[in-house]
């Protein structure tokens, strides 16, 4: 019942609120980022969503025009060198996300959820089948997100989204809201670039080839 309608009930009703509380952020944000780089203030990326159907995800562009697209920023050597001045506070602070709000109001994403799979993340899509994770509408924060979210190795990521489709409840999903709150706060769990974890590096982790969608490329 809860995943059915109140679950979808509480995306809207939140979604709004925060489209409007935040609105007066957004319009500072998109001029800051409109001064501080050339480019368009939102970057649009394919992802994947319930079901594996496509949709495009939008956040605030924190990197340069001539950034490679379609891969995972902790998968560059040096992600610093495409990263903007505003851009390095956005990802810091995570307001590079803010944008997702408007995915969540149109029934692309959930508030809570497995993080939307980039469209070429074959072995994540494939493991979170495993689980029944694709099932479910991504969500701007989730489980494995507060449980190490760029450190995890694919398989353990996708356990943790089968872990959540397990055990989908308000009260599991207002857990994850806050510990997202204080992980956001603290940091934590976000890595730039594959020289941070060479020593530790997983056999699991999903290397991606550079591939450019003439349809995602931005204007």
């Amino acid at each position: 019942m809860y995943n059915k309608f109140f679950k979808r009930f509480i995306d809207i009703t939140l979604s709004l609120f925060s489209l409007v509380l935040l609105s007066p952020l957004f319009l500072v944000l998109s001029i800051a980022i409109k001064i501080d780089s050339r480019g368009p203030v939102f970057f649009k990326q394919k992802r994947i969503g319930r079901y594996r159907k496509h949709f495009i995800m939008l956040k605030f562009r924190t990197m340069r025009v001539d950034t490679p697209r379609d891969t995972p920023t902790h998968l560059f050597e040096d992600p610093e060198k495409y990263v903007t001045c505003i851009g390095r506070v956005l990802r810091k602070s995570s307001l590079d996300e803010i944008p997702q709000i408007i995915n969540i109001l149109i029934s692309h994403m959930s508030i809570i959820g497995p993080r939307p799979a980039l469209w070429n993340q074959y072995d994540l899509l494939e493991e979170r089948d495993k689980y029944g994770a694709n099932d479910i509408k991504p969500g701007l924060t989730g489980w494995a997100q507060i449980n190490g979210r760029d450190e995890l190795p694919i398989i353990v990521k996708a356990a943790y989204d089968g872990e959540y489709v397990q055990r989908i409840s308000f009260l599991f999903d207002l857990e994850c809201l806050l510990r997202t709150v204080l992980n956001t706060i603290k940091g934590k769990g976000i890595v730039e670039g594959t020289s941070i974890n060479k020593k530790n590096a997983d056999p699991n982790v999903c290397f991606i080839k550079e591939e450019h969608d003439e349809a995602d490329k931005e204007s």
